[in-house]
């Protein structure tokens, strides 16, 4: 005999459905028993529609049965249940949240917050008050310092199997093709994902090694989390793994950068510096800048940039010093 939900399970969930339930659009009862799953609340889809029956006939809320899958939402007018709704200021975080950090966030608490963040909206949307919340997003823009590229496509399930490895700490099992087109299969360690301009990278550690690769995204053909799970290594730090220029494709070596660059182009660096040790020295129409940096791939591409108006290239190693001329 099947065990029957005590009052305050039976509550609880009533009450999460409650919030979850929208306003301004209609949503299923799957939708609300996938945000449900992915806010940790385990519950069959036949007790999700039980329970939006019983919250019909007790509050202002509606059932568009005249396709399937049935819409739910408030009534238009309802005052709807007097929970904890979110303000006008959090609407506005929220959506700004939404926009930001969809990729950065696990993809199960993305679709947990999925009421959340369409509540946001609406709150701040057209027909609402909140005026200046809703002029806040057309005053703001985050700007790209490079030429703007489009960002590559990423399969879905991918991006979402991935998320959840990481934030499970379980092992992942994929499917990665590379620059040169070849294919790999591997059961890797997923440890950090991080956002470089329009791209996306998965820091991993590759079964049977103790080093770290960077896997971009868009490159892997298929992904699937495992039940596996793994304790995350002590000696990682994904801050230290940024720092050491590992994301710039280098290997962690840091070295004294001193170059000569017109007043023109490296005026930035006096507002922006390259370290916080760097040293600035004038000379006529130029500058001679002196900094401890770390050497990578896109510190050489960052010079080269620069074609002309940077001269005077030098690096001094750990062990001996060498010169570089372009």
């Amino acid at each position: 005999m099947a065990k029957r939900p005590d009052t305050k399970e039976t509550v609880l969930l009533a009450l999460e459905l409650l919030r979850r339930i929208p306003r301004s659009r209609k949503v299923s009862a799957s939708e609300l028993h996938k945000q449900l799953a992915g806010a940790g609340i385990a519950r069959d889809l036949r007790t999700i529609q039980r329970q939006l029956e019983m919250l019909i006939e007790h509050f202002d809320i509606e059932r568009d049965d005249r396709n399937k899958p049935y819409g739910y939402r408030w009534k238009e007018g309802s005052k709807g249940l007097a929970l904890p709704m979110l303000s006008e200021h959090e609407s506005l975080l929220l959506t700004l949240a939404e926009q930001h950090l969809r990729n950065l966030l696990p993809s199960s608490l993305m679709k947990s917050m999925g009421g959340f963040f369409a509540q946001a909206r609406a709150n701040i949307g057209p027909g609402s008050n909140a005026m200046r919340e809703r002029e806040w997003l057309s005053k703001i823009r985050v700007i790209r310092e490079t030429q703007p590229l489009l960002p590559p496509k990423i399969i879905p399930s991918v991006f979402e199997e991935v998320s959840n490895a990481l934030f499970g700490n379980c092992l992942l099992d994929l499917n990665y093709k590379n620059a040169a087109g070849k294919v790999t299969s591997a059961q890797v360690m997923p440890l950090g994902l991080a956002q470089q301009g329009p791209r996306l990278y998965l820091v991993c550690r590759f079964d049977n090694y103790v080093n770290e690769r960077t896997l971009a995204l868009h490159r892997i053909a298929s992904a699937k989390a495992s039940t596996l799970t793994f304790d995350r290594p002590k000696d990682f730090d994904l801050q230290k793994y940024d720092d050491d220029g590992r994301f710039g494709f280098g290997e962690g070596k840091r070295i004294r950068l001193t170059f000569r660059i017109a007043k023109a182009a490296g005026l930035h660096l006096l507002e922006s510096p390259l370290s916080a040790d760097q040293q600035v020295t004038e000379l006529g129409d130029h500058f001679d800048i002196c900094a401890t940096v770390v050497d990578t791939a896109q510190l050489q591409w960052w010079l080269r940039g620069f074609g002309d108006d940077v001269t005077k290239v030098r690096i001094v190693e750990l062990a001996a010093t060498r010169k570089m001329s372009f």
